[in-house]
């Protein structure tokens, strides 16, 4: 039934999600020891649909078209979306012109403010993408279209019949969860790719080798991700040992969250902490050359 055994985890994670969600409602108050379980297995939610849409979890088409309505109602956006705007747009590109999901298209630094404000502008742009998805599906695939229309409507129905029954509970244990998972799930692609050199083979992406991987499907892996997207989750960390030692050491970050303080709230204090964007000194490197092989020929 599951492709891989690993994902056992992944329908516990999502059994655990459900639970936890009805018995919240059922208690019907924000608890300081419920609560913030529930965001992170929001977020967790939110890795499960970039799992699901790269290696959907079962053999069976109809089960992974019900997975496919388990994961919207608690990710907070259809569960397809990963497909126009990820799978068939951001790994094509990696985080070069043409990716909806580029982090440089506001400013070039790396600090609080590009962080913050990358989810939404990232996400205004991914829109595009899945509107033309759609109406490629409704062309060339109407029974695919109809699938990625019903996905809508689950998830307007579930927010929707929460919000009848009990619009507080729903805003707390809804509505705030899906967003803050598709907030977080945006600044994980936001780091793993800025300041990274997105022309370099192996330096493209930023990995986060510790602790979260284990909570998280491994995520962190984020360059052989790219190098082999169709790679189960459970197989990345092998795979990253093999090239670990050909990526530049400043992109293997052993925390996520001492990245987080040290370059978002330290450096603006202390700029050793800054990073440095390969990027633009990939793009220096190539202005120089230029200018050599100008002065060269003169």
């Amino acid at each position: 039934m599951l492709r891989y055994k690993a994902d056992r985890r992944t329908l516990a994670y999502m059994a655990f999600t459900t639970v936890l969600f009805a018995l919240q409602w059922y208690l019907g108050e924000v608890t300081w020891y419920l609560y913030p379980i529930g965001m992170f297995m929001a977020v967790a939610v939110a890795v499960i649909a970039h799992n699901h849409n790269h290696l959907p979890i079962f053999r069976n088409s109809r089960l992974n078209a019900i997975a496919d309505y388990w994961i919207t109602m608690f990710y907070g956006f259809p569960a397809f979306a990963w497909i126009p705007t990820h799978n068939a747009n951001h790994h094509q590109y990696n985080n070069k012109l043409g990716d909806y999901t580029i982090t440089y298209r506001a400013t070039e630094g790396n600090h609080l403010l590009s962080l913050v404000s990358y989810p939404s502008i990232s996400g205004f742009y991914q829109q595009k993408a899945i509107a033309a998805f759609l109406r490629d599906q409704w062309q060339n695939n109407r029974a695919r279209f109809f699938h990625c229309i019903a996905q809508y409507v689950v998830l307007a129905a579930f927010i929707g019949v929460a919000l009848l029954i009990d619009w507080r509970k729903a805003i707390y244990f809804v509505i705030i969860p899906q967003q803050f998972a598709l907030f977080v799930i945006l600044i994980f692609n936001y780091v793993q790719h800025v300041h990274a050199d997105e022309e370099s083979t192996l330096n493209h992406s930023r990995n986060f080798v510790g602790f979260l991987n284990v909570l998280l499907f491994n995520n962190g892996y984020h360059t052989v991700h790219h190098e082999r997207a169709g790679l189960h989750w459970s197989l990345t960390p092998e795979a990253h040992a093999k090239v670990a030692d050909q990526i530049d050491p400043v992109l293997n970050e052993r925390s996520f969250w001492w990245y987080i303080f040290r370059v978002y709230f330290l450096a603006p204090i202390a700029p050793r902490f800054k990073t440095v964007s390969k990027r633009l000194a990939r793009i220096e490197q190539e202005r120089l050359a230029s200018v050599r092989t100008y002065d060269a020929a003169a």
